[in-house]
């Protein structure tokens, strides 16, 4: 629990501390994840990993970057 703990904290990082911002963009990209669209951590899937998991992941690295702005 103590890794997910410190992914949650950087990814909360990348949407300057908004909890809602972040959960939007998680849900975003586990939408597009169940959609079809291919993980871009190299070691998560979708048979063995949830996608809001993978989706956090990929934004607490940098690999993706969501804009919730109008």
């Amino acid at each position: 629990m103590d890794r997910l703990e410190k992914i949650a904290a950087k990814a909360l990082e990348k949407y300057h501390y908004d909890r809602y911002l972040l959960s939007k963009a998680v849900g975003l990209r586990a939408k597009e994840l169940t959609n079809g669209a291919t993980p871009l951590v190299e070691d998560m899937d979708l048979k063995h990993n949830k996608a809001t998991d993978i989706a956090l992941v990929e934004i607490a690295e940098g690999l993706i970057e969501i804009n919730l702005e109008k």
